[in-house]
């Protein structure tokens, strides 16, 4: 890319192609994940990059796991969208790098918590204190939970029922508190 000189207000005065790029990250705001529909891909980290690639345009799409079953309908959706516009486009799954809950924006984070599923409550990437990268499963009554809060009426007294909710990247929590059960979007 070219450098480009200053606007007279001082930022660089962005690229056609850019603009073009910003243009299709907008228009894909609208797009939600299929099975969470008050979050959008973007929000969601599912929606990694808008470029020109050797073929045109490319929209790059990650999944929450391998084996997630919406990702068809979420490529659909983004054709869908792009094709309503009157842009021509690829899009692309990308596998590597995986998918984390680390690229959940706090809007996402926020938006899942008035829905009633709670959001991850650390970072996918960090482990606790004197943790080693690689690890076992704890024997049952060794080691500690995640803290969940309830999203509903926001008290810390959770417990897992299910390790796997709704979908396979969410738990199944009840609170002890208000006694409604809730997802919790696990950290990967």
């Amino acid at each position: 890319m070219p450098i480009q000189a200053p606007l007279p207000d001082g930022p660089l005065a962005p690229s056609q192609e850019t603009q073009a790029h910003h243009a299709i990250w907008d228009l894909l705001e609208s797009v939600t994940d299929p099975e969470i529909p008050v979050v959008n891909l973007r929000e969601m980290g599912i929606l990694r990059a808008v470029r020109t690639g050797p073929q045109g345009l490319e929209v790059v799409i990650t999944p929450t796991y391998s084996g997630c079953p919406a990702m068809g309908q979420m490529e659909d959706d983004v054709k869908d969208a792009l094709s309503r516009a009157g842009v021509a486009a690829r899009v692309i799954t990308q596998l590597a790098p995986a998918w984390s809950t680390d690229w959940m924006t706090a809007e996402g984070r926020d938006k899942l918590r008035a829905y009633g599923i709670a959001p991850p409550v650390r970072s996918a990437c960090a482990a606790p204190a004197g943790a080693q990268v690689l690890g076992f499963a704890p024997r049952r009554g060794v080691g500690r939970a995640d803290t969940v809060a309830c999203p509903q009426c926001g008290s810390d007294n959770t417990t897992e029922i299910s390790h796997f909710g709704s979908t396979a990247c969410k738990a199944l929590y009840r609170c002890l508190n208000c006694m409604e059960p809730f997802d919790y979007f696990k950290p990967y």
